[in-house]
């Protein structure tokens, strides 16, 4: 068995107000990139889970990741061993690890099939993961875990990931949030959505890893019609017309800024 967890982004998110409960408010737009992190499984006597890849060492314990905890949320007749092949950063605003999980629910839904709880059972992994067991475009509320349809005229779209290496906790941006509120999502389509909301997250985000604002100049001058921070940082993406215009940016960056990661991928 194999799955993609695909990375996620925030086409828009807006933070709307700290919560008695310690979380926020958000209605945010996510998107999924086609490409990600790599599971692979079988079946075996009992769970486990093998870390490879480029940023496998950002996983401080393999035992207790999110791909872990979605084994263990989900009952099915076989335990599996899961090779995780970790392509994209850590911490990094992409949902890695919520992606992970979402990839695990798939492998299990398809050869065994999900409770009829799994929403729930997602959502305890984390906020993300609900939207990442399907990672197709739609809006996130509440915490991100309320999601309703969202129309995706965006699908296909070249994309382009890059992040400054340097890891950014979720937890501390919100915590660095100025309470602003502004506003809710617009409504229409992905791309009416994109263009005409924003990430109030950035600010924060920002002053905390100022080569997130460098990122944002560079893709700014790479031909895009949108660049923007996905979640809390610190990876920022641009959407281009044309794939020929995201390879050049791509090999511009590629040359200029050789210590920044980079992913190349389109809109699911």
């Amino acid at each position: 068995m194999r799955e993609t967890a695909y990375a996620k982004i925030n086409l828009a998110l807006h933070v709307r107000r700290r919560r008695e409960d310690g979380y926020h408010e958000l209605e945010t737009a996510f998107a999924f990139v086609d490409r990600g992190d790599v599971l692979s499984a079988k079946a075996t006597e009992a769970d486990s889970v093998t870390t490879m890849g480029e940023f496998a060492s950002g996983i401080d314990n393999p035992l207790d990741n999110l791909v872990s905890r979605a084994l263990a949320a989900l009952p099915r007749a076989n335990s599996l061993a899961v090779t995780l092949e970790k392509n994209l950063p850590v911490a990094a605003g992409l949902g890695g690890g919520s992606a992970d999980a979402g990839a695990v629910f798939r492998l299990v839904r398809d050869v065994y099939g999900l409770p009829d709880d799994w929403r729930e059972r997602a959502a305890r992994l984390g906020a993300d993961v609900p939207a990442c067991v399907e990672s197709e475009a739609c809006i996130g509320r509440g915490t991100g875990t309320e999601l309703a349809p969202l129309e995706n005229d965006l699908r296909g779209t070249p994309v382009l990931l890059v992040n400054p290496r340097m890891p950014l906790s979720t937890k501390s941006v919100f915590a660095a949030w100025d309470g602003t509120d502004c506003g809710p999502l617009p409504d229409g389509p992905a791309s009416g959505v994109a263009r005409e909301g924003g990430n109030n997250l950035e600010a924060a985000a920002i002053v905390q890893c100022p080569q997130i604002a460098d990122v944002l100049a560079e893709l700014r001058e790479t031909g895009a019609f949108l660049s923007r921070m996905s979640g809390s940082g610190a990876t920022c993406f641009a959407l281009f017309e044309r794939a020929e215009t995201q390879a050049d940016a791509a090999a511009r960056l590629a040359s200029d800024r050789p210590d920044w990661w980079q992913m190349q991928g389109k809109l699911r």
